[in-house]
């Protein structure tokens, strides 16, 4: 067996996916919980464990599209997965364009933020007077967070389910 071809098993979710998009699938849906958990820690005054955990969730996040981008990649890519599916290609296309530019958009906002952040917190900037540009700015990247986990989700229910 070659090292990878684990990620091309059957998947556990039940669908026609392979094991690394459900795997990928899984983390990116709950991944707004996830944020919104360390969120969380910084409305209960909990500066450090808020930006250790975004911190760490930004680090995991990477990782995770990097394994995802390694399976597509190996997997044959868009087309290979399309094969498939029962849905419209140029429909499936636009659906993937779309979560593509919102996933990049939010990527570099979130780099920002996290950047940012850690730039502010460790000049003791935050909390204080960057606290309001911070919270803007967290936001427009939570937001999207949560518009790429559904648009990735989405994406999916496409290319498995129907």
């Amino acid at each position: 067996m070659h090292k990878m071809d684990y990620m091309f098993q059957a998947g556990f979710l039940g669908t026609k996916a392979p094991f690394f998009m459900d795997l990928v699938t899984l983390i990116v849906a709950f991944l707004p919980l996830v944020v919104y958990s360390s969120i969380l820690l910084a409305r209960r005054r909990m500066y450090t464990l808020h930006a250790l955990t975004q911190d760490i969730i930004f680090i995991a996040s990477v990782i995770l599209v990097t394994y995802f981008e390694l399976g597509v990649r190996v997997g044959g890519g868009f087309q290979a997965f399309m094969l498939e599916s029962d849905v419209s290609y140029t429909y499936a296309s636009i659906v993937l364009g779309i979560h593509i530019l919102i996933a990049t958009v939010t990527f570099f906002y979130w780099i920002l933020t996290i950047l940012r952040a850690n730039y502010h917190f460790i000049k003791k900037e935050i909390p204080g007077r960057q606290s309001r540009a911070h919270k803007l700015l967290a936001l427009k990247t939570f937001l999207g967070i949560i518009f790429t986990s559904f648009s990735g989700v989405w994406v999916y229910l496409l290319l498995f389910v129907y």
